[in-house]
């Protein structure tokens, strides 16, 4: 097992936070500072072009370093927040260093040396890592996979369907930026009532999208892979068999863009080895780390985007039996995509590897 034992300041060990200017980093600084301290040194890294800049976290101002192997030296635990290919050069020089590396990134996701943890599912899989490195899923999964994974758990999942309401937000500050763009172009107008119009109205300019997506759904997300599919649809798919650890699950994912900032929702038909029971299901889900059951819909309680967004849990909803099959269950899910979906579940792997420094 790799990158064990070394105690940093204060007997603690220390963390270094790699990205930490960006979206999700500047999340998992506000993470950091609102869970229990177990950390020595607080190391920021970023590029070079960040260098200087001074970050809060736990109360105090800290610089950001640039991104060096000597910036490496002495690091216990790093979690990388950082594009693909910034991963895939700077995880291992940090794993080689000795640091276990916590990363967000989908580059080692499906490397059979690295696991794919969500600590409310399989933390086991946390221990093994002879890579020194330990992944974390994508967002849409991390959406959904903590309620299911207690489902499963139960009843032993045989076949999953789902549909997902991805935020703009999952995009980046591009996406962001542009549904608040195309807000502003289409308020107060009566666009959205004839063929094209939106269109028209926006331009060429659809940011990271190809299609408008203010008063519009996009049924795409990802980039293109064999026979349709999109790669954030088989990011979930085989996320999904990994986490889990079943390589032959059958899975079907359709990934759909929405006009919300940030949340991002699923539509989930899950089929189970035997009859299941709405009531057994809502038990479950009731009593699950890191999931709140909100299910009323006579009251008008379900859970929406606006609900879920900023807090840590995964909300669940309209929890019904299939019409058509006892052992299935339908739900829809939420789930911030930049806590839960991306900083709150990497904090939660580094201080479930922490523990093997005291």
């Amino acid at each position: 097992m790799a990158g064990s034992g070394r105690p940093g300041r204060a007997g603690r060990p220390t963390l270094a936070v790699v990205g930490a200017t960006g979206v999700v980093g500047s999340v998992m600084l506000q993470i950091l500072s609102q869970h229990a301290d177990i950390w020595g040194e607080i190391r920021l890294l970023a590029s070079p072009r960040s260098a200087g800049r001074k970050l809060a976290v736990r109360g105090e101002e800290t610089e950001v370093t640039a991104l060096t192997e000597e910036a490496l030296d002495g690091v216990d635990i790093a979690v990388f927040d950082v594009p693909d290919e910034v991963a895939a050069r700077w995880a291992p020089v940090a794993a080689a260093k000795g640091a276990v590396v916590v990363d967000g990134s989908g580059v080692f996701r499906m490397d059979p040396d690295v696991p794919l943890v969500v600590p409310e599912v399989n933390p086991h899989a946390a221990r093994m890592r002879p890579r020194g490195i330990v992944a974390g899923p994508d967002c849409t999964t991390l959406s959904m996979i903590v309620a299911l994974g207690a489902l499963h758990a139960e009843f032993g999942l045989r076949e999953l369907v789902v549909s997902s309401y991805q935020a703009v937000s999952g995009a980046g500050r591009a996406g962001v930026d542009t549904l608040r763009r195309q807000l502003s172009l289409v308020a107060g107008t009566e666009l959205g009532t004839a063929p094209g119009d939106l269109r028209r109205a926006v331009g060429d300019d659809t940011g990271p999208f190809p299609e408008p997506v203010a008063l519009n759904v996009v049924p795409w997300a990802g980039s293109p892979r064999e026979d349709g599919w999109s790669s954030e649809e088989m990011k979930v798919r085989d996320e999904t068999r990994k986490i889990l650890g079943l390589p032959r699950l059958p899975v079907a994912v359709t990934c759909v863009r929405v006009p919300v900032v940030t949340t991002h929702s699923l539509t989930v038909h899950a089929r189970f080895e035997g009859e299941v029971t709405v009531g057994k299901a809502r038990e479950i889900l009731a009593t699950a780390p890191g999931v709140v059951l909100f299910d009323n819909p006579e009251a008008g309680e379900f859970p929406t985007p606006a609900d879920a967004v900023g807090t840590d849990p995964t909300w669940v909803g309209r929890v019904r039996r299939a019409l058509d099959d006892p052992a299935a269950l339908e739900f829809f899910v939420c789930g911030d995509n930049l806590r839960k979906g991306a900083a709150l579940n990497t904090v939660q792997i580094a201080e479930l590897v922490a523990a093997d420094f005291v």
